[in-house]
């Protein structure tokens, strides 16, 4: 396994190693002990997640104000856009996101702390989203960002307006969104 930094030190791109011939790949794509090295903390995983959805579907920037969700995901099937936001304002990245592609050619995963929100938007014809959070989900709590908020300047790839659900239509500003502290 490789460990990748990004502009966001918390936040990092794991490559498994894989093995590969003319039957196929093997790779593990997830080892506690060596993610728990990678990060530097001990955590568990609650809950695993699996979405499929088609090309130019938007999902997110979401959140849980309580409750905050440490998320690692993947793609199994196709391409994104990965991109996570540093709500913490005790952060000297606060406001601030990174964007990666992660798609089932590169089989890269990404680990989003707790005090991140985080979306994706689908690049390919359609796309299979895995994830693993630390907390449960508790709709209470749910935030979502606005995607297109002019502050955080994500170049998302778009032709046109993306695919959004009701929820992801009401982002808030991060001028005007519950952040941590």
């Amino acid at each position: 396994m490789k460990v990748i930094t990004t502009a966001i030190p918390d936040l990092l791109i794991i490559e498994p190693k894989v093995f590969g011939d003319a039957r196929g790949f093997f790779y593990e794509s997830f080892n506690q002990r060596q993610f728990e090295e990678a990060i530097g903390c001990q955590l568990g995983f609650v809950q695993d997640n699996h979405s499929r959805s088609a090309k130019n579907v938007l999902r997110g920037l979401h959140y849980q104000i309580q409750h905050p969700q440490g998320k690692l995901v993947r793609v199994t099937q196709g391409r994104v856009l990965d991109v996570a936001v540093d709500l913490r304002r005790s952060s000297a990245s606060f406001g601030q996101h990174v964007a990666v592609e992660l798609s089932a050619e590169n089989k890269q995963v990404l680990w989003v702390p707790p005090g991140f929100a985080h979306g994706f938007l689908v690049l390919s014809d359609s796309a299979e989203f895995l994830y693993k959070t630390t907390d449960y989900w508790y709709p209470e709590f749910e935030r979502c960002l606005a995607w297109n908020d002019p502050t955080l300047n994500i170049a998302w790839p778009l032709d046109g307006l993306p695919a959004l659900s009701g929820k992801d239509q009401l982002g808030k500003l991060l001028a005007d969104a519950e952040t941590f502290a």
